[in-house]
């Protein structure tokens, strides 16, 4: 074999050497940094891979409202139960800053928040479980966030929130759940707004939900 021949092999050896370092060098990054991870799936939210759509399938209605009530608090201490917003539809996620999946789906629920805020029969709550909420403040405000902070006063019925994040309720204008996602979410897409705003738009109908784990 002559020198240039070996040169070549040696070279094409150094670059696969190089390419497969790469390669799983990128993984690991990816496998246990939560930016590189939130990245990768707020790509696959954008593309739809996640698309969230309230199904017409039979609703939790045996569940009574009375036992999915819960409160929650905001920045100033004051609390409020959802048992006082009925009658209205309440959207609600659980997330947290150190959850991948939580940060990859939270520019869909802000672009989300900012265009049906403005419904007086629609309530939002995103509920923070960090443990530092001055944390969770400085991320929202970092990320350009304008969703409310909030955080859970007292326990969730495990029905609403069973510790999985993130974690997306609807309930209807009577108190009950009609849809409950455990895991990432694209909410800005547009079947789902119009969804949200037709349980908003009517007092009684047909309600829909879904789980998906």
């Amino acid at each position: 074999m002559n020198h240039t021949r070996m040169t070549k092999l040696v070279n094409k050896k150094n670059l696969q050497r190089a390419g497969n370092f790469l390669f799983w060098g990128l993984l690991i990054v990816l496998l246990i940094n939560t930016d590189a991870k939130a990245w990768l799936l707020k790509q696959l939210v954008n593309v739809g891979l996640f698309k969230a759509e309230i199904k017409k399938e039979a609703p939790l209605a045996d569940v009574p409202a009375d036992r999915l009530s819960f409160a929650v608090r905001d920045e100033s201490g004051k609390a409020v139960s959802t048992a006082d917003l009925r009658g209205k539809v309440v959207f609600i996620n659980f997330w947290a800053t150190w959850c991948p999946p939580c940060r990859a789906e939270m520019s869909s629920l802000n672009d989300m928040y900012n265009e049906l805020k403005g419904d007086s029969n629609l309530v939002f709550l995103f509920i923070s479980e960090d443990d530092n909420a001055a944390k969770a403040k400085r991320y929202l405000q970092d990320k350009g966030f304008s969703m409310p902070l909030l955080a859970r006063s007292g326990t969730v019925p495990p029905e609403i929130f069973s510790g999985t994040l993130p974690t997306t309720v609807v309930l209807n204008r009577e108190g009950k759940l009609v849809y409950r996602n455990e895991g990432i979410g694209a909410y800005n897409h547009a079947t789902f707004k119009a969804q949200l705003k037709s349980l908003a738009s009517v007092k009684d109908g047909v309600y829909f939900m879904r789980k998906r784990i």
